[in-house]
């Protein structure tokens, strides 16, 4: 993998920063190596899989570890983000109503992911809506909220905040033709992991709308990939007794995994983002993806504790 040049990041075999002098015990967390990472990384790279990954230190505000990732690539359901966002500031400004019911029989069928459409109840609150999007990866939830809101205001949403590399591009799909967008979203891992930081610092349209969507996203069940490290509670995970604060949301795709998210500990706060696109030809194909998230995990967690 090469990196785009520019002062501040390092490569993806980039050295530890560091000094000689004695640094406080949380900047002290910058000399840990992902060394680990750095070589499932590379083993991915070189079987073909295009991978991109960034993650910034939250306390000293610069890359950690980085590789390709100013480039753009699909991202499955992590796209939603930008939508869950849009949402919120809907939700606060007063443009959208949170009680307000939305019927899924006005929607196209859905069934790629989600609980929505086992549930009995036909309709649902739009706040209720995020909730699903955010902690199950519901398609037919997230499709409800983007029918409400537009494509193009997420599109309007995406570049306020400054995103180049990102894009939403469709609704969810069980089946996409020719005419058809070929993916949900687009996302750069650099870009993904500067809203997750912004998100946790309030920076996000407003203090209120970056609450919100963290809120939300603290929610997420899908702890199987980065997340599968922390040892948290896949259903109850907003409150650890051991001061772990972390929120993540995944995106999946044929021959896609995706995960952005913050972790911070007692030790250190990173954002992270790590996209992986492969060749999904067996199961072993896609248990090596999966295993290179899981690595980055432990490092994660070695870093922040």
């Amino acid at each position: 993998m090469g990196t785009e040049p520019r002062k501040d990041a390092e490569s993806l075999r980039g050295s530890r920063r560091g000094t000689s002098r004695r640094l406080p015990r949380r900047a002290a967390a910058g000399r840990r190596s992902f060394t680990a990472t750095l070589k499932a990384l590379d083993d991915l790279a070189a079987s073909g899989a295009k991978v991109s990954v960034r993650l910034t230190d939250l306390d000293r505000g610069h890359s950690v570890l980085a590789g390709d990732d100013f480039v753009t690539l699909p991202v499955g359901g992590l796209g939603v983000v930008p939508l869950l966002i849009e949402v919120a500031a809907g939700f606060e400004s007063g443009q959208l109503d949170p009680l307000e019911i939305v019927d899924r029989s006005g929607l196209e069928a859905v069934t790629v992911a989600g609980v929505w459409q086992h549930l009995k109840a036909p309709a649902l609150p739009l706040a209720d809506l995020a909730v699903l999007t955010a902690s199950t990866g519901d398609a037919l939830a997230a499709n409800a909220l983007l029918s409400r809101v537009g494509l193009p205001a997420v599109r309007a949403r995406i570049e306020q905040l400054g995103l180049t590399h990102s894009a939403m591009l469709d609704r969810f799909r069980d089946v996409r033709g020719p005419d058809d967008a070929p993916h949900v979203a687009l996302g750069s891992a650099r870009e993904l992991a500067e809203v997750f930081a912004a998100l946790v610092n309030s920076k996000v349209v407003s203090p209120g709308v970056s609450a919100q969507v963290a809120e939300w996203l603290s929610l997420n069940h899908d702890l199987s990939l980065v997340a599968s490290a922390t040892g948290l509670d896949p259903f109850s995970h907003d409150d650890d007794v051991h001061g772990l604060l972390f929120i993540n949301k995944t995106g999946r795709d044929a021959g896609i995994r995706a995960e952005a998210g913050v972790l911070a500990g007692p030790r250190a706060g990173v954002s992270y983002a790590l996209i992986v696109c492969f060749d999904d030809l067996s199961i072993m194909h896609r248990m090596r993806a999966h295993e290179a998230f899981r690595t980055l995990g432990m490092e994660l967690m070695e870093y922040v504790f």
